[in-house]
């Protein structure tokens, strides 16, 4: 299922450069309030929190931040392709290049967890994160993330055509 509910193009990154994690979720933090309208340091603080309860890099160069924010009304998600890979205490050791910070509404429940997945699954898929490696525009990135995954499930038409 493509990503377009989550992601708007206006919240691509397509060569970020920070020297690390830590600077790398500040600016993701920064960016991330100017699109969605909440507050940078209550960003910063919950997704560096989450951090704290172990890394959110999943392995593959790949890490997904994420968060609920009491204030935020609709998922929100923001992608960056790092300039050069971050060390993000990820299980298997490699630096993260592809990063996709997922904010929640506090009230989201199991919707919090369904878009984890969605994204997880998304940025798994071999071909498709060496597409967003190879990737050098934020529209030729969006395309990518909004793409179905080959091989995935088609989404249920509910309208019965």
């Amino acid at each position: 299922m493509p990503l377009t509910d989550i992601v708007a193009p206006d919240a691509i990154i397509p060569a970020l450069k920070v020297a690390g994690k830590k600077a790398l979720l500040q600016e993701l933090a920064h960016r991330a309030a100017k699109l969605s309208g909440q507050d940078e340091r209550e960003i910063l603080d919950a997704i560096t929190q989450r951090e704290t309860l172990g890394s959110t890099a999943i392995g593959n160069g790949i890490a997904i931040p994420h968060c609920k924010l009491a204030k935020l009304e609709t998922m929100f998600g923001q992608f960056a392709r790092l300039d050069r890979g971050v060390e993000f205490d990820s299980l298997d050791g490699q630096p993260v290049d592809l990063v996709f910070l997922l904010l929640a509404p506090g009230r989201a429940g199991a919707d919090h967890l369904t878009a984890l997945a969605r994204v997880a699954r998304l940025l798994r898929h071999e071909e498709t994160a060496m597409k967003l490696r190879q990737s050098r525009d934020a529209e030729a990135i969006y395309a990518v993330l909004t793409m179905p995954i080959p091989g995935a499930a088609a989404p249920v038409n509910r309208d019965g055509a």
